[in-house]
Order: C-alpha cells, then sequence, then structure tokens
C-alpha cells in the first residue's frame, strides 16, 4: 500500500479509536489490513469469514463513519479472507457492504485479488454460530440419546423372563464429576444415599427442577454405581417417552406379558421426564401397576420430573399420593459460586485455559443451567479460535452478545414483588401495604421484604416506605426472621428460593 494510503489507514484507526473500548477495538478493528482505499470502494484483508459475519453485525457502522470522516465520500466497504500459508483463502469468500448512500452496485472485485470471489460469507459463520448455540444441547443429549462422549456409554444387558433389557449409563455422569452447590447438595446426598443402599433409604426417590440442572446425570451416576457394586443387578434408565412407545409396541404385538416382565422384574427402574404421563391414561395405569410391583418387591424406584409431583396437570393422584411415599427432592439453579465451580470443571474437562476473571463474567451472565454454562463455554473458546483471539472478558462479552440482548433483565420492582408474592400466599397486594396484621398477611409480608431486599437495590428505608411507610427496623426484623425461618424450615427455603428464581426469570422475560 502506499504512503499516503498508509496515513489514511492510520487516521481512520484513530477516528475509531476515539469511539470505542480498547477491547473492542484490539478485537475488531486491529484485525482490519487495507488492501486498498479509494474513494468508491474500500478492500480491506480480514482474517476469515467468520470475522467478517460478525463484524458486519456488531461494528460495520462505525467504520463506514469513520470512512467518511476521514476521506469525505462514502464507499463500499469489502472485506477478502486472508490467504493462509498455502495460499489459498478460505472458500476464497468476500463479502460486500453498501455504503448507506448507494443502491446495491453489483461491481466487480478488482482484478488484481481474483480470490475475492463474490459469495457471500454467512454459509461458514452461520454453521460456526449454529455448532456454537447448539453446543449446551449437544453437551447434555436428551435421555433417549445415547452419547460416545468420554469414550462408549457403558451398556449393561440384562436377562428377564428371556426378554433383554438394556440400561445406559454415560461413563461423564458419576458423582465425583458432579459440581455440588447450596441448589443441589440435598438432592445429591439423596442419591449417593440410594445408591449406597438401594430401597432401604427413599424409596422412590423423586427429583424434580428444571432443565439442565443436574437430575439426569444423578440418576446415571446412580445407575452406574449400583451396577459397579452389583454387576448382576438388573437397572434400566428409560424416558418416559421411551416406556409409553415400547408399551404401545407390545400391544400392536401382543407381546404386554413381555413388556411387563421386562420391567417389573427389575432391581432398579430409573425413569426420566415422568410430566410426559400427563393425560395418558393407560400408560399411567400400566406404570401404576409396574410401581406398584416393584415397591412391593422392595425394588428402588428413581424417578425425575421438571415440576413437583403435585405441580404435574392430569396426573392421577394415586400416582401422585405414591411419588411421595419415599423421598421429593428439588434441585435449584446453580448459585454464582456453584456456577463459577462448574465451568472450572467444564474447562479443565475440555482443555480449555479460562482466566478467572472470565470465570467470573460467565458466571454472572449466565445464571440458568448448567447446560448453558457448558454451551457459553464452547461458543467462547470457539470465538477465540477463529478470531485468534486470547480469550478475556471483553471477547465473552462479543460472544455472548446475542445471548445477553435475549435475556437483558428489567429491573425487579417492588411492586412485581409485592404482586407476586400476594399471589403466592392469596393475599390482596394492597394488605402487603397496609395495617393488617393477621398471620397470613404478617408472613407474606416479610416475605415480600426479604426478597425485595434480595432482588432490588433498594435501602431498608426505601423498602420501609414502599410497604406502607414502615420503619427501617421492621424491614430488618422481618429479614431477620425470614432468614430463621429458612434456616429452621427446609420446606419455606425451599419455596422462598422458587419464589425468588421465578421472580428473576419474570424479570428476563419482561
Amino acid at each position: 500500500m502506499a504512503h499516503p494510503e498508509a496515513e489514511t489507514w492510520t487516521a481512520i484507526l484513530e477516528h475509531i479509536r476515539r469511539r470505542v473500548t480498547e477491547q473492542k477495538f484490539e478485537t475488531w478493528y486491529r484485525k482490519l489490513h487495507p488492501v486498498s482505499l479509494a474513494d468508491d470502494v474500500v478492500l480491506l484483508e480480514v482474517p476469515n469469514a467468520f470475522f467478517v459475519d460478525f463484524f458486519e453485525e456488531y461494528n460495520i457502522p462505525t467504520l463506514k463513519e469513520s470512512v467518511h470522516q476521514v476521506l469525505g465520500a462514502h464507499p463500499a466497504i469489502r472485506f477478502q479472507v486472508r490467504k493462509s500459508e498455502d495460499g489459498s483463502s478460505e472458500r476464497n469468500q468476500l463479502s460486500e457492504v453498501q455504503s448507506m448512500n448507494e443502491p446495491n452496485d453489483p461491481t466487480p472485485a478488482p482484478a488484481d485479488t481474483p480470490e475475492a470471489a463474490d459469495v457471500s460469507v454467512s454459509t461458514i459463520a452461520d454453521r460456526v454460530r449454529r455448532i456454537a448455540y447448539d453446543a449446551a444441547e449437544k453437551a447434555t443429549p436428551p435421555p433417549s440419546m445415547e452419547t460416545t462422549t468420554a469414550g462408549p456409554p457403558r451398556r449393561i444387558q440384562l436377562e428377564t423372563s428371556g426378554q433383554r433389557v438394556s440400561g445406559t449409563f454415560r461413563p461423564r455422569f458419576t458423582f465425583d464429576n458432579f459440581v455440588v452447590g447450596r441448589g443441589n447438595e440435598f438432592a445429591y446426598a439423596a442419591c449417593q444415599a440410594v445408591a449406597n443402599d438401594p430401597a432401604r433409604t427413599y424409596n422412590p426417590l423423586f427429583l424434580h427442577g428444571g432443565v439442565g440442572l443436574g437430575k439426569t446425570h444423578l440418576m446415571h451416576a446412580i445407575g452406574a454405581e449400583v451396577s459397579a457394586r452389583n454387576p448382576g443387578a438388573k437397572i434400566c434408565y428409560v424416558s418416559t417417552e421411551q416406556f409409553m412407545n415400547e408399551m404401545i409396541e407390545s400391544i400392536q404385538r401382543g407381546s404386554t406379558i413381555e413388556f411387563r416382565n421386562r420391567y417389573r422384574k427389575l432391581d432398579m427402574l430409573l425413569i426420566d421426564d415422568i410430566q410426559f404421563l400427563a393425560g395418558k391414561e393407560s400408560t399411567q395405569d400400566e406404570f401404576f401397576h409396574t410401581f406398584n410391583t416393584l415397591h412391593g418387591s422392595n425394588k428402588q424406584v428413581v424417578i425425575a420430573s421438571d415440576r413437583a409431583p403435585k405441580d404435574i396437570q392430569n396426573l392421577e393422584e394415586r400416582l401422585i399420593s405414591r411419588f411421595h411415599w419415599g423421598l421429593v427432592s428439588d434441585i435449584q439453579p446453580p448459585d454464582l459460586e456453584t456456577r463459577m465451580a462448574i465451568l472450572r470443571a467444564k474447562a479443565e474437562e475440555k482443555g480449555i485455559v479460562v482466566p478467572p476473571d472470565v470465570i467470573l463474567e460467565i458466571a454472572k451472565l449466565i445464571q440458568t443451567n448448567i447446560r448453558e454454562l457448558e454451551g457459553s463455554l464452547i461458543r467462547i473458546k470457539a470465538f477465540a479460535d477463529l478470531l485468534r483471539s486470547p480469550i478475556n472478558v471483553g471477547l465473552v462479552q462479543e460472544a455472548l452478545a446475542d445471548y445477553i440482548r435475549e435475556h437483558a433483565r428489567r429491573p425487579i420492582d417492588v411492586m412485581d414483588v409485592q404482586k407476586y408474592v400476594a399471589q403466592a400466599y392469596g393475599v390482596p397486594p394492597e394488605s402487603l401495604r397496609g395495617k393488617r396484621r393477621t398471620n397470613s398477611v404478617a408472613h407474606a409480608r416479610q416475605v415480600a421484604m426479604f426478597l425485595t431486599k434480595e432482588l432490588t437495590d433498594l435501602t431498608v428505608v426505601e423498602i420501609g416506605r414502599r410497604f406502607g411507610n414502615r420503619d427501617h427496623s421492621t424491614v430488618l426484623h422481618a429479614v431477620k426472621k425470614v432468614r430463621q425461618l429458612m434456616t429452621e424450615e427446609p420446606e419455606v427455603k425451599v419455596r422462598i428460593e422458587q419464589m425468588k428464581h421465578e421472580l428473576e426469570s419474570l424479570s428476563q422475560r419482561s
């Protein structure tokens, strides 16, 4: 490039630098290399097609404005993928961005750049984006899916009255690599107790919690642990959907006796996603008798669902009752410390070096479940590799920009808390701000004050004012009282933590 053009490009970069953060400048604009600068076309060299796709989406306006300010014109901006060492470019792709003042102009690429083919870069970039976004789902496959991650699944073949029963336990789902935190420590301990002494501690064991919180992991860990201790045990892990499909198939083939023998002569049944029994009367009846047979024979049953038994609509009361015969344990979304521990474990497992400040940043951004934490880590690694950039906080912000926009939180207002808590406790919202002191209203008011303190930036003085001009000492007493109840009564703790999580979710959806 001629010397005057070098000075022009330096001026453009300086103009950009004054308008963006240093991290953004180094990640994106510093990696642009000018091929030619003209009043009609600016041709820039970029690392790869993936870079172009994201640059166009997030950074092109600043570049166009700076080019216009320095050149005094509105040229079309073209990107040329840099040649690799063997002289080839990544599918020789070029993206062209027309200036805002020009119609689309099918001007061919300059003759001296034959590698600049007029082909969209979106194909490769979109494929990479899909891989990164789908990584979370692939990282934790559906219960009915077999996986070869970390080696092939260990398949336990069982013989029952001439019928073969198989359970597939994923080697990477063990108790040792399950990250324990406040939201899952009780469920973890219960699962270990069941694995150590099946059908003697908690039978059935019913696990419930949102998607991607580790229910399937724990069920596989139980199955693998029991089968390792007792290789002859007849153990089966099955999804509810698979159970239903097998039942229907057995009816069609006239082999219902074989189907029943296959499940009713097990030593342990682990059944996932039991909420899908809702509304399926015939399958509910079949599972009811299967459950009775196993439980009556002192065989262990472990059940998982995305909600508590009482919250599964159109589920027979007799099943709900039986699910409560043993232990019902919920799994809450991981707190910040647990999310950080999960990210450290996943990074180590995948051989990704992630600085502590990056771990913290990801954990603060991704607050939903383990699956999304793992997916975000894979996406960040893909960005770092494709952009040839170190993994740092700035890269995290770029890589997760879509997620951040989608999950942008609306600040939780005290009115949101009051309305939600009032509905949960069946009292009028205005009663929380009024003078009524009945036990039900007083307790609901204390919970609402506690949640307001937890979820908003209001001071105790401001909270008191929003609850009927109450003194700040009343708020402090309410917070202390609720914390004491949560310590002394596990069911209160579970309910309030669920309410807190739901309020946080509502702020995301708003």
